[in-house]
């Protein structure tokens, strides 16, 4: 009776008491992801974007580790390392590995946009898997495609297109990941399990930075607080939060994060980046985030 009184606009699930933490999570995953974007165009003028990922993933998983084998954690099995090192691969080594590839081409708010893309695989893939979207979920997730469209089709990822062929990679690795995380891998749960995908995904990383022959520069003081900045917040708090998510919450629910950060990435890489934002990117984003609110948008009461 409770649900039903609520005001039209804010989703059910929001006040769910059998699961409080779903709120906290997807904000996290909002506010401070939408914030990461910028910190990685940042920390890339020292860090190269795989070395940077690989080490930033790499001192997040210690600190997990530390955290977990403290608390008298049990060791992840064969299986659970096989499973870790799956998502740690796709999430972690080609989606975020991509995304810094990306920014190296186009700045930090419209990599947040594209983004975008990965509710629409994401959803197709577990359609396909046997999860059944409504129509409002689809119409909504349709409209934030739309948005992408219309920014890939203008502005500076037309003028930029390696930076669009990166993104795309990033956005296909870490949908796929998403998918077969929350489905069929079964990493270990808790501290341990999150720092067993980061550790994978960080020596993917590693090993791809130096096929690269990337070079890392002497960090300046902005490179290494931002770095700082994704390691703590970006892979400790965001990133975990997610994880918590795919696991609690629907594909509709869990991938609406990507409607938020553009908007937010915008406001930042405007204001701290000074960025300069085509009239038509406004429109996409503005188009992207109408999705999110029709997605989250309560079901009427028969």
């Amino acid at each position: 009776m409770q649900v039903r009184q609520l005001p039209r606009f804010i989703p059910a699930w929001l006040v769910n008491h059998t699961n409080p933490w779903l709120l906290p999570a997807l904000l996290a995953c909002y506010l401070i992801w939408g914030s990461t974007f910028y910190a990685v165009q940042v920390a890339l003028h020292s860090f190269p974007p795989f070395f940077q990922m690989g080490t930033r993933f790499l001192a997040a998983s210690a600190i997990l580790f530390a955290w977990a084998l403290w608390r008298r954690s049990r060791w992840p099995t064969l299986q659970q390392w096989i499973h870790a090192a799956i998502a740690g691969t796709l999430m972690l080594g080609g989606g975020m590995g991509l995304l810094a590839c990306a920014e190296q081409y186009i700045h930090s708010s419209l990599a947040a946009a594209m983004t975008t893309l990965e509710p629409l695989l994401i959803c197709l893939l577990s359609i396909a898997l046997g999860w059944r979207a409504t129509r409002r979920e689809l119409l909504g997730i349709g409209i934030g495609i739309f948005g992408v469209i219309l920014l890939s089709c203008q502005g500076s990822l037309q003028a930029q297109p390696m930076g669009l062929v990166y993104m795309l990679g990033s956005v296909v690795c870490w949908s796929v990941g998403s998918v077969l995380l929350a489905r069929y891998l079964h990493p270990a749960t808790g501290a341990i399990g999150l720092a067993s995908q980061m550790l994978c995904g960080a020596i993917v990383l590693l090993i791809l930075s130096h096929f690269r022959a990337e070079t890392p520069q002497i960090p300046t003081h902005s490179a290494w607080l931002a770095w700082g900045y994704l390691v703590l917040a970006g892979s400790l708090g965001a990133y975990c939060a997610y994880m918590y998510l795919i696991k609690n919450a629907s594909p509709a629910v869990y991938t609406s994060y990507n409607y938020v950060i553009p908007v937010i990435a915008l406001a930042i890489g405007v204001i701290w980046g000074h960025e300069q934002v085509q009239a038509v990117e406004m429109l996409a984003m503005g188009i992207c985030l109408s999705g999110i609110v029709l997605l989250l948008s309560p079901k009427p009461h028969k």
